[in-house]
């Protein structure tokens, strides 16, 4: 990258200087006295003109309206603290996880149970599958549980299981 940076600088008419956004050396200068920056997460990386507007993967747009909303105090891997308000129903655990639908598209996100702030607040409101004092079932009728969730499907032994565990 050494030559081609010579040659950029050279005919391009751009001078080495400090960025004045993340302060990496190396960004450059161009005739039109716009920043172009080699630092891959800065605004100006790349970029000849206006710096980046710095993109976001959660959709800002949607309808979802939950019945009995919770909102989960999370901090993201960046450091970043975040709100979301989610459907109370909706929220499960998933080993070291929890799984909710959130406002404002009613898309399911996963979030890590170690990074939630308000944690206690979450899992006392979530919905229990087992009432309080009552013995988890079995594996098998685990198994009976949950094949006929999955497949929608109903049988004599799955009513007798439900009518045991009303909530699983």
């Amino acid at each position: 990258m050494g030559l081609l940076d010579f040659l950029v600088s050279l005919f391009g008419g751009g001078s080495s200087i400090q960025c004045p956004s993340c302060g990496a050396e190396g960004a450059r200068k161009t005739r039109e006295g716009l920043i172009v920056c080699k630092n891959y997460s800065c605004p100006y990386y790349g970029r000849v003109g206006k710096p980046r507007q710095a993109g976001t993967s959660i959709p800002t747009a949607g309808n979802f309206e939950p019945r009995t909303p919770i909102t989960i105090r999370y901090r993201n891997f960046a450091g970043q603290d975040r709100s979301f308000v989610a459907e109370l129903s909706s929220v499960v655990r998933r080993k070291n996880h929890l799984v909710a639908k959130v406002v404002p598209t009613g898309t399911k996100v996963s979030l890590s149970r170690d990074r939630i702030q308000n944690l206690t607040e979450v899992e006392a409101a979530m919905p229990q599958s087992v009432a309080p004092g009552q013995e988890w079932p079995s594996r098998v009728e685990r198994q009976i549980l949950s094949y006929h969730k999955k497949h929608g499907t109903t049988s004599a032994r799955y009513q007798q299981v439900r009518a045991k565990y009303p909530n699983w």
